[in-house]
């Protein structure tokens, strides 16, 4: 299964170091959308995943993503280090520093350390696939506001690149949703567990459970959301 090569998957080369922007990049380490979770989900996800191409999908960007949360260990090191005390009182550092010193460890922008409860694995392929489909957009849009904010060109070149993978993994796992819904012979294919719920598959035998798909199929265009 694995296959380390002893590099980077995108060279990360910065040459002035900007504590301050540390900060904040290193939330797509630890943070709530940061790659950390992000290759926790997938490979915890992978375990309960009845179709094997989806399986191997998600073996496929767990691995990557490890690989992504490499790169931003990488940046955040190269922006804080040999910093002088006086930078890093200056910068805003200094809390970091006294608990971790320049060593990586995993935590939000706002200082908040990284728990498993970032991310979820339910063991139900319909409702992982749509939480990985949001977890990547959800990445990709911390992306964008890290673009926002830097101007060193050096450190924006390796933040699109990461951007740009967000955008195909979340193309993957349209297709994984795709290849769900094939497998399912049924309408309503968000209603089980394809994992447990084997007997409401095929023509749906099970009188109860007609009913129910027939109220959600006749009724769907009548709901009405309030305020």
């Amino acid at each position: 299964m694995w296959n380390y090569e002893k590099r980077l998957q995108y060279p990360v080369k910065i040459t002035q170091t900007n504590p301050k922007m540390a900060q904040v990049i290193i939330s797509q380490f630890g943070g709530p959308d940061g790659e950390l979770a992000a290759s926790m989900r997938y490979l915890s996800q992978r375990y309960t995943m009845p179709y094997k191409e989806v399986t191997g999908i998600l073996t496929d960007i767990g691995t990557e993503e490890l690989a992504h949360m490499e790169m931003i260990c990488a940046i955040v090191y190269q922006l804080t280090k040999d910093l002088s005390p006086e930078e890093i009182k200056a910068s805003g550092f200094d809390k970091y520093y006294v608990d971790h010193t320049a060593a990586l460890w995993p935590q939000a922008a706002g200082g908040i350390p990284f728990n498993a409860c970032e991310f979820q694995s339910k063991g139900d392929v319909i409702t992982d696939l749509h939480e990985d489909l949001a977890a990547e957009q959800k990445a990709r849009t911390t992306y964008d506001n890290l673009l926002r904010l830097v101007k060193d060109p050096e450190v924006a070149d390796p933040l699109r690149f990461l951007r740009e993978r967000e955008l195909v993994h979340y193309q993957r796992f349209g297709e994984c949703l795709r290849i769900t819904q094939e497998h399912l012979d049924a309408k309503n294919f968000y209603i089980m567990n394809p994992e447990f719920d084997t007997g409401i598959q095929g023509n749906c035998k099970n009188k109860v459970v007609q009913a129910w798909i027939y109220v959600v199929v006749t009724t769907s265009s009548r709901v009405t959301f309030y305020d």
